[in-house]
């Protein structure tokens, strides 16, 4: 990117739009978005809210009912006759984005990228239910997994072996197949394990449900929550009383000596 704020390099940049609350939008990707002379963003899964940032002449491209046969090409075109694209996608490109695809084309069309890092849906559910994903005593790991569906995951990475770790899980693109997905998660989970049901996280409908896992399937299905659905399964939603040990009077690190006020 050059370092003219009105000006970019003529490339891609896949920008992480975070999960859907414009306020949540990095700084970086509201410069992007306000220089860039064309925007990519998947109209299902960003709201149209997050374009106020666009210049008013940029030319914009709804990607919902587009191929990636077709929207590569058009990336490449545009960039090709010198104009900076951004490619919108819906909360970190580093998770369920297919961005891997993308970039791999682009490299070999010879066509220059940057990936820019957004808001993961899991780090606003948490932020909303005011938890820590990672209390000492309790849990200190962060599995971030889907159920197998029409893209099928690893064996080795079946939901129950890693419901076996009992970790904060946070459980993706599931929702169509809560009732196995709540099996799978009760061979190893308590019956009573609280369950974050998140819809729509940043989104003005957005809900958020917190419930037993034994109720998971019944609180999805009642409330009707099939799409933009993150579960947010752990012993952490639970009132706990953990203390970490790196503000702890009796612990000494590079900048505090133990018993330091």
């Amino acid at each position: 990117m050059q370092n003219h704020v009105n000006s970019l390099d003529s490339a891609v940049y896949i920008v992480g739009a975070g999960p859907g609350d414009p306020d949540l939008l990095t700084v970086k990707a509201q410069k992007l978005l306000s220089v860039a002379d064309v925007i990519l963003f998947a109209d299902s899964l960003i709201p149209g809210e997050l374009l106020q940032f666009c210049r008013k002449d940029a030319e914009i491209i709804q990607t919902a009912n587009k191929t990636l046969e077709e929207i590569i090409p058009l990336m490449i075109a545009r960039v090709r006759s010198q104009k900076s694209v951004v490619r919108l996608h819906s909360g970190d490109p580093s998770l369920y984005s297919a961005i891997n695809e993308q970039m791999q084309l682009l490299a070999a069309a010879n066509i220059p990228f940057e990936v820019i890092p957004g808001i993961s849906v899991f780090q606003a559910a948490a932020a909303k239910l005011k938890v820590e994903l990672t209390v000492p005593g309790l849990v200190q790991t962060i599995i971030l997994t889907r159920i197998s569906g029409r893209t099928q995951v690893p064996q080795t990475e079946e939901l129950a072996t890693l419901a076996a770790h009992q970790a904060s899980l946070c459980l993706y693109l599931s929702a169509r197949h809560v009732e196995n997905a709540q099996a799978k998660l009760l061979e190893h989970y308590p019956p009573d394990t609280p369950v974050a049901i998140c819809f729509r996280i940043g989104w003005p409908d957005e809900k958020i449900r917190v419930v037993p896992l034994q109720e998971m399937a019944d609180c999805t299905q009642q409330e009707n929550l099939i799409r933009t659905t993150l579960y947010v399964i752990s012993p952490a939603l639970s009132h706990t009383t953990g203390r970490s040990r790196l503000y702890h009077p009796e612990h000494s690190h590079l900048f505090r000596t133990a018993g330091d006020g």
